[in-house]
């Protein structure tokens, strides 16, 4: 996993309320342990249409929101089962950051854990971003703001050790194998 420290992107926005996990990736392909790959199912059942050809209804398969990172999505994002998959998949297809007013608290660990910035702003600040759908947004991990041209920057938080992760591009089991010499020392000076 790579350091986040800044990202700067497009938004794209999907401004549906509750999309669950398996809206995010089916059930169906979670046959998988590995993230190569599910990228292409991200939202299979909105993006492809039965003949398996894109539809080009869905918002990610518009060209001008290609190469989009950010993410602007309804409230209450990534609810339904815990599956690493959902954030996987997301990665897999180049989105690196979601903001929502309320994302599901097993989805936003499994986002956090995984590299993909899960962030939740106010109602105003989330209108006032889907309004500008397709802006370039700065979301800056170490001040914890997004910058906009022509706006005031738009504070968020993320939980300090999962913010020290992502900076450090490590999941907490990486975390500790970093300190591995500390820890043995601490354990030597009271065996």
């Amino acid at each position: 996993m790579s350091g986040i420290a800044r990202i700067r992107s497009r938004s794209v926005a999907l401004p549906v309320a509750n999309i669950d996990t398996d809206q995010i990736i089916p059930a169906r392909f979670l046959t998988t342990t590995t993230r190569a790959g599910l990228g292409r199912h991200a939202f299979q059942d909105w993006r492809w249409l039965p003949d398996g050809t894109p539809n080009p209804e869905f918002v990610l398969n518009q060209p001008e929101h290609a190469g989009a990172a950010v993410l602007i999505a309804g409230d209450n994002f990534g609810c339904g089962s815990s599956r690493e998959h959902a954030p996987w998949a997301l990665l897999d297809a180049g989105i690196q950051a979601v903001i929502s007013t309320a994302i599901a608290d097993i989805f936003r660990n499994n986002a956090l854990k995984n590299g993909l910035l899960a962030i939740v702003v106010t109602p105003g600040e989330h209108a006032s971003l889907l309004a500008a759908a397709g802006e370039t947004l700065t979301i800056d991990l170490q001040s914890q703001r997004i910058e906009r041209a022509g706006h005031a920057p738009i504070e968020f938080r993320v939980d300090p050790f999962a913010r020290q992760c992502l900076l450090d591009g490590v999941d907490q089991l990486g975390y500790l194998l970093a300190r591995q010499a500390s820890i043995a020392r601490f354990e030597e000076a009271r065996a």
